[in-house]
């Protein structure tokens, strides 16, 4: 069975929040924007947009779907 966008967009934005929450941790126990800070901040922010973009989809292949039910 195949995942919908809509399950996948918010696991993404899942991961990405916890991402956020780990370079946030790591930021304030080193008190530096290191190497690790700035990967964990890029990997939030990527999957936080394709979360998004994601969710979208779903809504826009849903308004796709009725459209193609109406009749003309």
């Amino acid at each position: 069975m195949r995942r919908s966008p809509l399950f996948s967009g918010v696991l993404y934005i899942i991961f990405g929040a916890l991402f956020t929450y780990f370079a946030i941790h790591d930021l304030q126990n080193n008190q530096d924007w290191g190497f690790y800070t700035y990967l964990l901040v890029i990997l939030a922010t990527f999957d936080i947009g394709s979360g998004i973009k994601l969710i979208n989809f779903h809504f826009f292949l849903k308004k796709n779907q009725a459209n193609a039910k109406k009749p003309k």
